[in-house]
């Protein structure tokens, strides 16, 4: 049975605070020649009461109702909070909204946000991409300017402007007083940021000695019967306009959820605010905007709870997974707090790379999956700082990439997979590169399986390591009991916080990564072709920011991971069966999960082996005399 259409309407109790324009029937009621000035009012006034009509005189874009809905909801109310499902246009609409506040509303600072400024950047296209069509015509003349630098996207509407920013440079935010805030995919947006950045900027009004001088000379009028109170000049607030797919229950947007919810329908509001929530699922979409095909398709790939937060727009309780996401929450650092990712590591820090190789080049192949973390040997715990997972690539990519975290980590242990393992070492030893380097990696012949051995393993460890001629790495061979073991250990870790994921950089932290000395122009880390067509300054934000992206990857590639068992009583951690039927570039996949367990697991063993004592091995020579 398909899943029942619901769509409702709530009013909610607020005062709404909208601009005295007159309505469409009063416009109507005007007769006779309209001089310049009484014109252009009028054509205003009926271009912001008719969102539709001004996009498709304006733009050329005939909107659907729902788009309409929300832009005018946009223009209405001081925070909205869209929580949109997948492919709903979250950016095509709010890209409409923006070019029409900035056209309207003369000398608007607009300001456009989100997890990454690729991200950002996004909505920043879709104002160019209509502008650019024919039909687009009067809205084209009416843009003035447009600059493109490495941290910072202008567009220049008259008097207004349109800037998409990256989010980490807090700093460079603060300097910014916009009338407008626009953040995409809000449900990334460090809870920090918002309270510390986002809030102070909506409190800030414009222009507050005019406001008093107005309230003071409507205050003498009202004394003196000549307005009422209700008559006084309704200035705008300041807008906040956040758009996200549903989240978990325990995540930060959920609470803000709730707490717009509350303010909407309480019948004594605490501030003058108006809030709107517009939560819309898939199949309150227009039939046009969906491929049938693509829903049935997220229906059959993906878990029941991923597809109700992607796509069905529902807030949901924890994974279902054997790693809880919960659990992983807990285990990430605060923003603001160290350690944030690294884009090069702290010399004075000893870190773990973990490798699960992948030699296919076709985009639809499992990721080359590299995992760093960063060692906190006094309390034997560790931090995920630094991640690469890519397909579609080429061999001579994946090492260039390992030999930039050879040279710029301070590397104490390598783990690989050794399935794809050997191959791969043995590739790099052999490449151009490696040998330039006069790096040679050599394996540590070592069981560590066996829980009766594994002092001994641990002393045969410690007694074969030397990094100085890089003997430190270790093959990992991923025996059934191995498998099992390791997995509960990362369970375990994550229960009692022995893991932790690195905290996104921002402000200071986001300053220092950003002026990081590293060959990134050498670095391949996107499927796309963009990385060549930047100049280094934009490659290394996209970079700083990706980091926090791989973090996220992880995670969520856990949070996926189901245990079953056989009937000999073989455990399996592995993707859902329909999440292993996916194709393409874009299918589900669980390599970074795969280092993870792997650099874990390295990390336990380094752990251990800092109190085994190494041994004194003496070769000693014994004469023989031979007759």
């Amino acid at each position: 049975m398909g899943r029942k259409k619901i769509m409702s309407w709530q009013e909610g109790n607020q005062k709404r605070r909208i601009p005295k324009l007159r309505t469409n029937e009063e416009l109507l009621e005007i007769d006779g020649f309209l001089d310049e000035r009484e014109a252009k009012l009028a054509l205003y006034e009926f271009l912001r009461n008719n969102t539709t009509f001004a996009t498709d005189l304006l733009m050329g874009v005939k909107l659907f109702p729902f788009q309409h809905m929300a832009i005018k909801s946009m223009f209405e109310t001081d925070y909205f909070l869209g929580v949109w499902s997948r492919g709903m246009s979250k950016s095509f609409t709010t890209g409409i909204f923006a070019a029409l506040d900035a056209v309207l509303n003369q000398g608007v600072e607009i300001g456009i946000l989100s997890k990454s400024f690729r991200q950002a950047k996004m909505i920043f296209k879709k104002i160019e991409d209509i502008a650019n069509k024919p039909e687009a015509g009067f809205f084209r003349q009416c843009i003035t300017k447009t600059s493109k630098s490495n941290d910072e996207w202008l567009m220049e509407i008259g008097a207004s402007r349109i800037r998409a920013l990256p989010l980490g440079d807090g700093e460079k935010l603060r300097g910014f007083r916009f009338h407008r805030i626009i953040i995409d995919e809000f449900l990334l947006m460090p809870e920090r940021i918002y309270n510390e950045v986002i809030v102070p900027f909506l409190s800030v009004v414009e222009n507050p000695t005019q406001r008093d001088d107005l309230f003071k000379l409507e205050s003498r009028l009202i004394e003196e019967n000549q307005m009422t109170e209700e008559e006084r000049y309704v200035w705008p607030n300041n807008k906040l306009i956040a758009l996200s797919s549903a989240s978990y229950k325990f995540e930060y947007l959920y609470k803000l959820y709730n707490q717009f919810e509350f303010l909407i329908a309480s019948e004594q509001q605490k501030d003058n605010a108006s809030r709107c929530i517009m939560q819309y699922s898939y199949d309150c979409a227009p039939k046009q905007l969906y491929d049938e095909n693509l829903i049935n398709q997220a229906k059959a790939t993906m878990s029941q709870s991923q597809f109700e937060r992607e796509f069905g727009a529902i807030f949901t309780d924890d994974s279902s997974g054997y790693f809880k996401t919960s659990k992983m929450a807990l285990c990430t650092i605060a923003d603001g707090e160290s350690p944030c990712i690294e884009v090069q590591g702290d010399p004075d820090s000893e870190y773990i790379l973990a490798f699960d190789p992948s030699w296919s080049q076709t985009e639809s192949s499992d990721d080359f999956a590299i995992q760093i973390l960063k060692l906190q040997p006094e309390e034997q715990k560790s931090t995920l700082v630094h991640s690469y997972a890519l397909s579609g690539t080429s061999l001579k990519n994946h090492i260039n990439y390992f030999l930039f975290c050879l040279e710029n980590f301070n590397i104490i242990s390598i783990c690989g997979d050794y399935n794809g393992g050997v191959q791969f070492l043995q590739a790099c030893n052999e490449s151009d590169l490696f040998k330039q380097k006069n790096i040679k990696l050599q394996t540590i012949e070592v069981g560590l399986d066996k829980p009766e051995e594994y002092q001994r393993d641990l002393q045969a460890y410690k007694n074969q390591y030397n990094r100085k001629v890089y003997k430190y790495v270790i093959l990992r061979k991923p025996t059934s009991n191995w498998i099992r073991q390791a997995n509960e250990l990362l369970q375990a870790n994550f229960d009692h916080r022995r893991i932790y994921f690195a905290s996104r950089a921002i402000d200071d932290a986001y300053t220092r990564q950003k002026n990081k000395s590293i060959p990134i122009q050498d670095l391949k880390f996107l499927r796309t072709s963009e990385e060549s067509k930047q100049t280094a300054g934009a490659k290394m934000i996209d970079f700083i920011e990706h980091q926090s992206d791989m973090i996220d990857l992880t995670k969520n590639e856990c949070a996926l991971i189901q245990i079953t068992t056989t009937s000999q009583g073989t455990q399996t951690f592995d993707l859902p069966s329909n999440l292993r039927r996916q194709t393409g570039p874009d299918k589900a996949r669980k390599d970074s999960y795969s280092a993870l367990v792997l650099a874990n697991w390295m990390a336990k063993v380094h752990f251990d082996s800092l109190n085994v004592q190494q041994e004194d091995v003496i070769e000693t020579f014994v004469p023989e005399f031979i007759m």
